[in-house]
């Protein structure tokens, strides 16, 4: 089994394979010295309250959000009506009977809907792993 860095590993250190095990050895970490650069890079000119991927993913499901009722039960816990199917959120736990919520840390449609008819950011119920200040910090070691 692989997983898809594995392959993106594989894949960029194809030709360096021929080489002798310490010059192979170099060129993997300046590869790795490289990709934590531009990552580190890309982390820092970041403008928005998520990382690029993740802020992507969010508008998306306030898209899918936009066709769903919401009946709230209490301040916390909420029911939404997605084309026939009841989802309920509870917001103070995080969690939404779809899964993706507390699997992903990230806001799913269903929160979403409840977030928007409460006047809330649903930038603050996703992870902070998902903030660019995080992924900076992730970089900041050196290879």
């Amino acid at each position: 089994m692989t997983s898809n860095i594995a392959e993106s590993i594989n894949a960029a250190l194809v030709s360096a394979r021929e080489l002798p095990i310490y010059d192979f050895l170099e060129e993997v970490r300046k590869m790795f010295g490289r990709w934590n650069c531009s990552n580190h890079k890309e982390a820092t000119q970041t403008y928005t309250t998520l990382g690029k991927k993740y802020q992507e993913m969010l508008t998306l499901n306030e898209a899918m959000s936009t066709r769903m009722t919401v009946v709230p039960s209490t301040e916390y816990l909420h029911t939404v009506n997605d084309g026939g199917r009841n989802y309920t959120v509870c917001l103070l736990e995080r969690k939404c009977v779809c899964g993706r919520f507390q699997v992903d840390e990230l806001t799913c449609p269903h929160a979403w809907a409840v977030l928007k008819s409460k006047f809330l950011m649903p930038e603050e119920y996703c992870s902070n792993y998902y903030k660019p200040n995080t992924v900076v910090m992730t970089y900041d070691v050196p290879v």
